[in-house]
């Protein structure tokens, strides 16, 4: 009894662990990733909650006496003091940085997601169909690939009519798609081949469920460094393309706008407060994003090695 007892306790111990435990285990080994990820949520902690905070309509209020007001001038037009200054208009800094981080974080995550959504979804059903369907769908990925597609975009906000966030994520996720459709399929290719899969086909398992509850799991490392990797360079695109002012309307706070002004040479030079704490937000938040996709990737591989 005694000898099967510890066989049994053996047999437990020896189970991997999985989900939350293993991406957990992850953590503690990297203690950089740690670190990032506490960072991060205390960023989006900050944002989020100094947003609802914040009055948009009262940080965007113009006060020409206050005009690149520095940091810790008191305003008497506003009755308040600018702890990281105020730019050309006399705006606050730190409310448009706090706003203005919670849009670009807002635009690149709901990119992220739906563009995630269709390439996924249409990488993984080409490459398990294949032939026709898959001719077909990669036809419709190859016109969308050899487009200008920033050029495009800068038409699109240029043209449309009361311009705003949504359409701005509309307009971004209907091309950003193409490139993880591409990715995707190509893995699905080989991984459809595989015995687990022709074995469900003999069972009769639907279609749907091969694509979605066995196959995709088995991408779910890809899946989460392309998430990641992909939610950091959204971020990055909505603030490159506002900096070039063809990003979110002016009257709409992003990290974008901030950056913008330094390409006035006498604000890059010597007015730094403008400019400078949007910079080294984005610059935080892409390496914080890395280093925890990054150390959620390593869980995903460890998960799968393990079966």
């Amino acid at each position: 009894m005694a000898k099967e007892k510890n066989e049994a306790v053996a047999t437990v111990e020896s189970i991997p662990p999985m989900g939350f435990k293993m991406i957990a285990r992850e953590f503690k080994k990297d203690k950089l990733a740690i670190f990032s990820l506490g960072l991060l949520v205390l960023i989006l902690l900050t944002v989020f909650i100094g947003a609802l905070v914040v009055n948009q309509d009262a940080v965007m209020k113009v006060s020409i006496f206050d005009k690149y007001a520095e940091p810790g001038m008191y305003s008497k037009a506003k009755d308040m003091t600018y702890l990281l200054g105020a730019d050309e208009g006399g705006r606050d800094v730190l409310g448009q940085l706090i706003i203005g981080a919670r849009n670009s974080i807002l635009i690149g995550f709901a990119i992220t997601i739906i563009t995630s959504v269709i390439g996924v979804g249409i990488g993984i059903a080409a490459g398990y169909y294949g032939g026709k369907v898959d001719n077909f769908l990669m036809r419709i990925v190859d016109f969308i690939m050899i487009l200008p597609i920033q050029m495009i975009i800068i038409v699109f906000v240029t043209i449309i009519p009361k311009y705003n966030v949504w359409s701005f994520i509309f307009i971004m996720s209907a091309f950003y798609w193409v490139g993880k459709a591409r990715l995707f399929r190509s893995k699905t290719l080989s991984e459809s081949r595989r015995d687990y899969v022709n074995a469900s086909k003999t069972l009769g398992t639907s279609d749907f469920k091969i694509m979605f509850r066995e196959i995709m799991p088995n991408l779910s490392s890809l899946i989460i460094t392309n998430l990641t990797m992909n939610f950091a360079s959204n971020i990055g695109i909505e603030t490159t393309l506002t900096f070039l002012g063809f990003g979110l309307p002016n009257d709409v706070p992003s990290l974008g706008t901030l950056i913008a002004y330094a390409a006035n040479g006498d604000v890059l030079s010597n007015k730094l407060w403008i400019w400078l704490p949007a910079s080294v937000l984005i610059l935080v938040m892409m390496l914080s994003i890395n280093y925890v996709g990054q150390a959620l990737k390593r869980s995903a591989d460890a998960r799968q090695r393990l079966g």
